[in-house]
């Protein structure tokens, strides 16, 4: 069984800065590439990161320059530091890992829960 857990959203400030972790466990083989997605209300999923297990990484237009992923492979946990944070980066916040896992190494994509990232004055 994998589990994929979010933590470090909440309510900042626009111009403020927030770091979230996503750390994947379980019977973990492993990872091939691990991503941050977010989704506002109203609006559809996107990719808002992505990093993989070489430390190739690609970033949505709109925050690059901004925000920087990073991953530690020894602790199967990525990072999304986000700065000079907007109103529009609003939104829930969801961790992707794509692994092999189990007996059989079976490959499959693995989502956490989500975190709330709010940027409000």
């Amino acid at each position: 069984q994998v589990q994929v857990v979010e933590s470090g959203g909440g309510l900042v400030q626009p111009g403020g800065s927030l770091r979230l972790s996503c750390a994947a466990s379980g019977n973990i083989l492993s990872i091939y590439a691990m991503g941050w997605f977010r989704q506002a209300p109203g609006k559809q999923r996107e990719l808002v990161a992505r990093i993989t297990s070489g430390g190739s990484t690609n970033y949505a237009d709109s925050v690059k320059g901004r925000f920087t992923i990073s991953r530690s492979n020894a602790k199967n946990t990525v990072y999304l530091q986000m700065n000079s944070l907007k109103p529009e980066d609003t939104a829930v916040y969801s961790c992707n890992a794509d692994l092999t896992s189990g007996t059989y190494a079976a490959r499959g994509n693995y989502w956490g829960q989500g975190t709330q990232v709010t940027v409000s004055s």
